[in-house]
């Protein structure tokens, strides 16, 4: 399978002109198409639920800043999903599978898995039992991750390549969308609880309650999908062999294939640091906000409504960026963005509970954020090649990629703690130079242009 097409002439806009705007609203609204929007939106749903929007509810709870930081370590599942990938794609879910095939069977089961997973968590006390706060804060990772695995491999082998870019554009928007729904969205809705006469723990549990009633979406989008006729080729070429035959296959394979392409290490250690100063930062967001002194509704309100229309916005414009300029052009642009933005935290640290000055944090947080996310997945989903082995390679590139979130970042707190808001943030930027440095040496090194003209 070739890797979709990255747009790295100049010319590629005046290309895309000559289709009218009702063939390009047509592309969107395919079937295919849809079907990815919907499954990008139970993808970006449980991440905040057992990250930002928790440290949220831990905070209030009276837990330490030091102890908030070290939670990104319940994100282990996110670095280490490549580890049962290969599960994903060799072996079948008992009655699942039979019933809905590969990649559906999958999909379904592991939102059951979802759901069952959020309500442990709604009913959990940060208070009085933050280890009880982790395990289950760590089965919603572990079963999101999952969900994670399959929903990559179904969008990379249902869409066409005409359909691609469409696909990846809708994607990425319904993901930040479902976090936006997760973060902003359950703050609003445990607000709303509580002034019902609910108490803060009640209004807590059934806030996470709803947000479990939300994955019901996927499951719904996946009943009506079709499984990808990439999948089922796949199916049919390895129904002879034994499981754990295929286990092995999809395993070897997916890596003895990544690892010996030209500067392999060095594109994986870019995977892990191109998002960290995202991340460093994200890991603390919330609790800063709170802080200095905003309420909850105060953030909630913001992220909900600039933030989600910063992230549109920004999402467009990482596809006008990638289409506009080469990959490592493109790369390059959105990593410089992604980390400048943290400035304007500082700036919102030394000038206090400014409604103005949050929402323009907040704008420069989403939308550089997005433009960085989709030039990076596109990247992601070049690198992915054959469908034996989509969902473990991708699982492999997307599992490098949250190293920075889970375990580089769990320090943020500590960090915080000793060098205060302004300097924090501050600190934020700096951590962006070394994937800003290896970006470079790759181009020098020809590994962006040997994965040729791909389209955004």
């Amino acid at each position: 399978m070739t890797a979709p097409e990255i747009a790295s002439e100049t010319n590629a806009p005046a290309e895309a002109a000559k289709t009218s705007w009702r063939e390009s609203l047509a592309v969107y609204l395919q079937p295919r198409v849809l079907i990815v929007l919907f499954l990008g939106f139970s993808s970006g749903l449980p991440l905040a639920l057992s990250g930002s929007t928790l440290l949220v509810w831990m905070r209030e709870a009276g837990v330490d800043l030091g102890t908030i930081g070290l939670f990104a370590l319940v994100g282990t599942p996110y670095t280490l999903k490549f580890i049962w990938a290969p599960l994903v794609d060799a072996l079948h879910v008992p009655m699942f599978t039979k019933a809905f095939g590969r990649r559906r069977g999958w999909l379904l089961f592991s939102q059951l898995l979802l759901i069952i997973t959020i309500l442990l968590l709604a009913i959990a006390d940060p208070a009085r039992s933050p280890a009880y706060v982790a395990f289950a804060a760590l089965l919603v990772a572990t079963a999101s991750s999952t969900q994670d695995i399959v929903v990559d491999a179904f969008r990379v082998e249902s869409l066409p390549e005409s359909e691609q870019a469409a696909g990846m554009a809708s994607y990425v928007a319904a993901y930040r969308i479902g976090m936006l729904v997760s973060t902003a969205g359950a703050l609003f809705i445990v607000s709303g609880f509580e002034a019902t006469g609910l108490a803060r723990s009640a209004a807590w549990m059934w806030g996470y309650a709803v947000m479990a009633a939300l994955v019901l979406t996927g499951t719904v989008t996946a009943l009506l999908a079709t499984e990808p006729e990439q999948s089922q080729q796949a199916d049919r070429a390895t129904r002879t062999e034994t499981a754990s035959t295929r286990v092995l296959h999809a395993a070897m394979g997916a890596f003895t294939e990544f690892l010996s392409r030209k500067d392999a290490i060095a594109a994986l250690a870019f995977v892990v640091l191109f998002k960290f100063t995202d991340a460093f930062s994200g890991t603390m967001t919330a609790p800063f906000v709170i802080d200095i002194g905003f309420s909850r509704n105060d953030y909630a309100a913001i992220v909900k409504g600039v933030g989600l229309a910063a992230t549109l916005i920004g999402g467009f414009a990482g596809g006008f960026v990638a289409r506009r300029y080469s990959l490592a052009a493109s790369l390059l642009i959105g990593g410089c963005l992604q980390a400048l933005a943290n400035l304007s935290f500082s700036w919102l640290a030394v000038v206090g509970t400014n409604q103005w000055a949050l929402a323009l944090a907040i704008t420069a947080e989403n939308f550089t954020s997005a433009i960085g996310t989709v030039i990076f997945v596109a990247y992601l989903s070049a690198l992915c090649q054959n469908p034996l082995h989509t969902a473990t390679q991708y699982a492999l590139l997307t599992a490098l990629a949250a190293v920075g979130r889970t375990y580089l970042s769990s320090g943020a707190g500590f960090v915080a703690k000793a060098a205060g808001w302004p300097l924090f943030f501050v600190i934020c930027v700096v951590v962006a130079v070394p994937s800003l440095l290896l970006l470079a040496w790759l181009d020098r090194r020809g590994h962006f242009a040997a994965l040729g003209p791909v389209k955004v």
